[in-house]
């Protein structure tokens, strides 16, 4: 039986003529605190707010320039909200629905709170699962939490609630982009510190309307913030010019994605560095500047940047890229973290020492930890541990953080595997040990460690997001910037420790960045580019990090500090009576009854009517309805409701529900079997290192007793995705 909601979602139509609707719902005549969703279909665009008077919050909203044009609210209403549960409910619909991509949200990111308050946890978490539930029936959102908690556009979403020390930040930076005298500023930070967060949410922030922000009940933090954000727009004009400089191209591309999701941001705001030479700025601000390049080990790039310098009137010889930032803006923003700088063409540390040194330039520090869930203790044990500077008893040990070292790597393989099935953002990480064969030679191997062969990334562009990336082993060109749930950290055949002199070495032989190492006359400058890369990498895990060090003395001296692990392999759920024009206010109702169980009996998809969709909403020959049986997908869909489907575009569909046709190929007059499911796939590895696809269809229902349907490789040939589900047709 499916449990009764402690929630309610009611849809009107958003005009002048509704609200009379509106003001009947018992909530809103009563004033009680309610969150809502205003939307439009095919504009793609929607808003996010909670209030007590509803009618006055849409009269407000209706004489607004771009919400007016809005066509949908749906009121979502519960007699256990009060007002800190719906601004709580709201700043998690923000973030969850901006990282969803079934809307653009015209909200602004100030004023964003997350807030404390009795039973937040343990009433309140789960309302929010049902509503995202509900939302999901109707159509508003298509994502499962699960699916966007691992997602770049939540990660690198500028709606996030900063914590104290980030609003601190915060202050500091638009303190110096107001300043008269700062024409550059620094900002310090260890990896994991924010640095991203920050500029993406600065980025935003100044890029928004002052109509789009959440100005209700601000601390005095938020209200400073505020008074600057007047202040910046008297000196740099409504919407400053602006660009997010970010010198890796795989973070890049990531970051670019991210903005093309955001209303007020365009991919083409997050430019490389010789994009500089197309215009000058007001404002520019560069993530990870530890990675800007000067006039060394440049490799096909030594054009491209001798090209730039020259047109902006530098020596190439005598420039880096900092300076580049410096000539094409009147004011920089450099997040920098000097212990990541990982190669010879990074720009020189006296660079930036020399530019911190410059009176026009301000230095602020971050120093609190906010992606490993180790935090600042488990980031100085690193650095004490890669640095040979622990006492010989000291032993790592947290209750909030897994971190484990392997003797055996396929156990550490396994480990990781379990990981990726069981949260999803799990992956390999290496040192620079090993040629990158497979890189021309795609039916080749790169790494081989006790008999097992391993692929380097079959990528450089976000490949921590592509299919196989959680059977292939990364490096610190395509994983720094991003954050990993674990981190699988192998230590290879470069680095070793001398038992004799007490210290960590390094085999430059077995190290192959050819422009990592090239030039490099001394000895300790190159183990300081390796070290950094290992104390980078190590920092990638939100929620832990596991080590395997292929070097067996490397491998002791680790498990002085390192708990050891052995783990053991695991196995792995009636519509208005209007007249129907067919594609035009109609979608085709078909006789199929799929199931949200297992599969349904054979049947033929035929269209057994037509159904009109609700107002508002375009019709099409992509769409199609049926009706779902069944209780496994009760948290979403009912047993026996009818649901809009779209036919299968193909590209990505993880976290998605999806209708599934199932053919025996015995007999294809006969029918087909059918399942409504979210699909789920993700690649795994045998011991022999071949690669295995497989599909999971997930219950989403209150009864724990259905389970997932998993699909071998094997199996794949006879099933196939027919349709995105888009909502619930009420």
């Amino acid at each position: 039986m499916s449990t009764p909601p402690v929630i309610e979602i009611s849809r009107y139509a958003f005009s002048d003529t509704q609200l009379s609707d509106i003001r009947a719902n018992s909530f809103a005549q009563n004033y009680w605190p309610l969150v809502y969703v205003l939307s439009d279909a095919n504009m793609r665009l929607a808003y996010v707010g909670e209030t007590a008077d509803a009618v006055a919050r849409m009269t407000t909203h209706l004489k607004h320039d771009a919400k007016r044009h809005l066509s949908v609210v749906h009121l979502i209403t519960s007699l256990k909200f009060n007002k800190s549960a719906t601004l709580d409910i709201e700043s998690n619909l923000i973030k969850y629905m901006s990282a969803d991509g079934r809307f653009k949200l015209l909200n602004g990111n100030l004023g964003l709170a997350d807030h404390n308050y009795y039973q937040k946890d343990i009433l309140y978490a789960d309302i929010f699962q049902q509503l995202w539930d509900q939302l999901r029936a109707k159509g508003v959102t298509q994502h499962s939490l699960d699916h966007l908690d691992n997602s770049d556009l939540f990660k690198y979403s500028p709606y996030k609630a900063l914590s104290p020390d980030q609003r601190q930040g915060l202050l500091g930076i638009m303190h110096s982009l107001v300043s008269d005298t700062t024409r550059t500023l620094v900002v310090q930070g260890g990896a994991g510190t924010g640095k991203s967060v920050l500029a993406i949410f600065l980025f935003k922030l100044l890029q928004s309307e002052n109509d789009d922000f959440n100005f209700r009940e601000f601390s005095s933090e938020e209200a400073e913030i505020k008074d600057l954000l007047i202040r910046l727009r008297v000196k740099y004009g409504e919407k400053p010019r602006m660009a997010l400089v970010v010198p890796m191209s795989s973070f890049r591309t990531t970051l670019k994605k991210a903005f093309s999701n955001i209303a007020g941001l365009k991919s083409s705001m997050v430019i490389g560095p010789s994009e500089l030479a197309k215009q000058h700025y007001d404002i520019v601000l560069v993530d990870e500047a530890h990675r800007l390049r000067q006039r060394t080990n440049l490799g096909a790039y030594y054009g491209a940047f001798d090209k730039t310098s020259i047109a902006l009137g530098f020596d190439p010889k005598l420039c880096s890229e900092v300076d580049w930032v410096r000539k094409q803006s009147s004011r920089a923003v450099f997040f920098y973290d000097t212990d990541q700088t990982i190669k010879p063409s990074d720009a020189a540390a006296d660079v930036f020492s020399a530019l911190k040194a410059s009176p026009d330039t301000e230095v602020q520090e971050l120093v609190s930890q906010f992606r490993v869930l180790g935090g600042n203790p488990y980031v100085k044990f690193i650095d004490d541990l890669l640095n040979a500077r622990l006492p010989e008893s000291a032993k790592h040990s947290s209750r909030s953080y897994e971190f484990k070292l392997f003797d055996s790597f396929r156990e550490f393989q396994q480990k990781i595997q379990e990981k990726e099935n069981e949260v999803g953002l799990s992956r390999m990480i290496a040192g620079y040990s090993w040629p990158w064969i497979s890189n021309k030679e795609r039916d080749k191997f790169d790494i081989e460690i006790e008999n097992i062969k391993l692929r380097w990334n079959s990528t450089s562009s976000d490949w921590i997001n592509a299919a196989g990336s959680a059977t292939e082993v990364g490096c610190i060109h395509t994983t720094q910037g991003y954050d990993l749930n674990y981190a699988g950290i192998i230590f290879g055949r470069e680095i070793g420790y001398d038992k004799t002199k007490g210290e960590i070495i390094i085999r430059p032989e077995l190290y192959f960045d050819r422009n990592g190492k090239q030039s490099i006359t001394d000895p300790d400058q190159l183990k300081r580019y390796i070290l950094n890369i290992y104390k980078t990498i190590m920092l990638r895990g939100i929620r832990g990090t596991f080590v395997y060090a292929c070097d067996p003395d490397f491998r002791e001296y680790l498990a002085r500090h390192i708990p050891r692990e052995i783990t053991q392999p695991v196995n792995v759920v009636e519509l208005p009576q209007v007249k129907v024009q067919p594609y035009v206010n109609a979608v085709p109702l078909y006789s199929l009854l799929p199931a949200a169980g297992s599969f349904s009996e054979q049947q033929q998809a035929e269209i057994d009517d037509w159904i009109v969709l609700p107002d508002g909403e375009r019709a099409d020959k992509s769409l199609f309805a049926c009706k779902v049986q069944g209780e496994s997908m009760n948290r979403i869909i009912p047993n026996g409701a009818v649901c809009l489907f779209r036919t299968d575009q193909g590209g990505s569909r993880n976290g998605k529900i999806v209708l599934v046709e199932h053919s025996d190929s015995i007999d294809d007059d006969s029918g087909s079997h059918y399942a409504v499911k979210e699909y789920e796939s993700i690649k795994s590895e045998d011991g022999d290192a071949w690669a295995h696809q497989r599909i999971l269809l997930k219950p989403r229902s209150s009864d724990p007793a259905f389970e997932t349907l998993v699909l071998s490789e094997d199996d794949t040939s006879r099933y196939r995705v027919v349709g995105e589900f888009l909502r619930v047709l009420d």
